[in-house]
C-alpha cells in the first residue's frame, strides 16, 4: 500500500468541515501547506528546493520559455542533473512554442529527459491542437512539490527585474499531498511515453495540520471531476463564497449554484483581470456579467498587470488553488490539477490575500454596466459563442 493510502486512512476531518468536500475519506493528513505570492515569493521557494534536490527532480508546466526566469531553472536543473540528481521534465508544445532549440538542447545535454507533450505538428495522426497540459507542478524527492498558476516565464517575475509583474499564486506542499502531485506527473509520463519510473513515498511523519487532496483532470477519464468538487463546495456554502479567476466563463451548472447561493444570502464575489492577456476571453467572460450581476454575484476587475491566480474559498473552511481555470478549456480539454484544501488558516490566508485585492479592483455596477457601448456588446456575444476553442 503506497504513503497517501496508509497516511488517508488515519486522518479524521472534523464533521463540520467534511460537509464540504463529496469524498473526504480522500484527502490526506499531515501537510504543511504556504502561500507563495507572484514570482517574487514562488521562484526562490521553487529554486531552493531543487538546489536540496537528492534523488529527483519533476517538473511540468504548460508555458516554459527561454527567457532570464527560463535560463535560471535550466541552469540549475543542468546542475543537479549533473550530480546524479533524475530531472525530468513536461512541457506542453503549444504553451512553450517560444522556447529556443538551444535551450532544449543544453538541457539535454546536461542528461535532463523531456517530453514535449503533443508536438504542434498537423501532419501527424494523433495531433490535436486543442488537447494541452495545463497543468504547473513542481516535486522534488517525492516530498516537496510547488503547483498553482505560476508558469516558468519572464511575466510572472516582478516588474523591477524586468518581469511582468503578473499576479498569481503557487502553493509549497510537503507531505502526502507532494507524493499525489508527483503520482500525477508519473501518469502523464507514462502515458505519453511508455515508461514506467518508481517514486519516493516521503515519509510517515506529519508535515503540517492541512487536509489536502491533489486533484486532477484528464483529456476524457475524470474530467469533470475538478469541477464537480467546485459545484458540491459551493453548493454548502453559508456565509461566503470568494473566486478568483483569469478565464471566468462559467458554464450553465456553476451559474445556478452561483446564483443559488447568493440567492440564500451566501456573499458571492468573483475577481477577474480587467487587462487580459487574452482578449477574446475577456470579452466571452463580460458576456454573462450582467446575468451574473443580476442574481446577486459582485465581480470586481483587478487593474494591475495580468491577473492570474486561480482560488477559491468557501466560508473559510474550503479552499482550492491549481492550473483550473473556470472555462470550457479547462472544463473540456486540458490536463489540469488543483490542490482542494480543508484547513482554516490556509483558507484565511488565501482569504487575506483575495481582500487586499478586492480592495485593489474596481466592482462593476449593473446600471453602468448596461450602458457599455454596443461595439462592446457585440464582440462580447461573438466571442462568448466561440468559447469552447478559446
Amino acid at each position: 500500500m503506497d504513503f497517501f493510502h496508509r497516511m488517508g486512512s488515519h486522518h479524521r476531518i472534523a464533521p463540520q468541515d467534511a460537509v464540504y468536500c463529496e469524498t473526504p475519506d480522500a484527502f490526506s493528513k499531515g501537510n504543511k501547506l504556504t502561500v507563495l505570492n507572484n514570482g517574487r515569493e514562488a521562484y526562490p521557494a521553487m529554486m531552493a528546493a531543487i538546489a536540496q534536490a537528492r534523488k529527483t527532480i519533476h517538473l511540468e508546466t504548460y508555458i516554459l520559455r527561454s527567457d532570464r526566469i527560463g535560463w535560471e531553472f535550466a541552469k540549475l536543473l543542468g546542475e543537479k542533473a549533473r550530480t546524479a540528481v533524475q530531472v525530468r521534465l513536461i512541457y506542453d508544445s503549444m504553451g512553450s512554442m517560444e522556447l529556443s532549440r538551444g535551450y532544449l538542447q543544453y538541457l539535454r545535454n546536461h542528461g535532463i529527459s523531456i517530453l514535449e507533450y503533443h508536438p504542434v505538428a498537423p501532419w501527424r495522426r494523433r495531433w490535436g491542437w486543442g488537447r494541452r497540459d495545463h497543468r504547473k507542478i513542481l516535486v522534488v524527492d517525492g516530498h516537496v512539490g510547488f503547483t498553482g498558476g505560476i508558469n516558468i516565464a519572464d511575466d510572472y517575475a516582478p516588474l523591477e527585474e524586468g518581469g511582468g509583474g503578473w499576479r498569481d499564486i503557487h502553493v509549497r506542499i510537503e507531505g502526502p499531498g507532494a507524493y499525489e502531485l508527483d503520482r500525477i506527473f508519473r501518469e502523464t509520463w507514462f502515458r505519453e511515453t511508455g515508461r514506467w519510473f518508481a517514486i519516493d513515498g516521503g515519509h510517515d511523519g506529519e508535515a503540517g495540520p492541512s487536509f489536502v487532496m491533489a486533484t486532477a483532470n484528464q483529456e476524457f477519464l475524470h474530467r469533470h471531476r475538478i469541477r464537480r468538487a467546485y459545484r458540491y463546495a459551493v453548493r454548502r456554502a453559508r456565509r461566503y463564497v470568494s473566486i478568483a479567476n483569469p478565464y471566468f466563463i462559467p458554464d450553465r451548472a456553476i451559474r445556478r449554484v452561483l446564483f443559488r447561493a447568493g440567492g440564500r444570502g451566501v456573499r458571492v464575489r468573483v475577481l477577474v483581470p480587467g487587462h487580459s492577456d487574452v482578449p477574446a476571453v475577456s470579452y466571452a467572460s463580460r458576456h454573462r456579467y450582467e446575468d451574473l450581476l443580476r442574481h446577486g454575484v459582485r465581480i470586481f476587475e483587478w487593474p494591475g498587470p495580468v491577473l492570474h491566480s486561480k482560488t477559491v474559498v468557501v466560508d473559510g473552511i474550503w479552499s482550492a488553488v491549481g492550473s483550473y481555470n473556470m472555462d470550457h478549456r479547462s472544463w473540456l480539454h486540458n490536463l489540469e490539477v488543483n490542490l482542494h484544501v480543508l484547513d482554516r488558516d490556509f483558507a484565511q490566508k488565501l482569504q487575506e490575500g483575495f481582500e487586499r485585492d478586492i480592495l485593489a479592483s474596481r466592482e462593476i455596477n449593473l446600471p453602468q454596466w448596461r450602458r457599455r457601448p454596443w461595439e462592446e456588446k457585440l464582440l462580447e456575444r461573438l466571442f462568448y459563442f466561440a468559447r469552447y476553442w478559446l
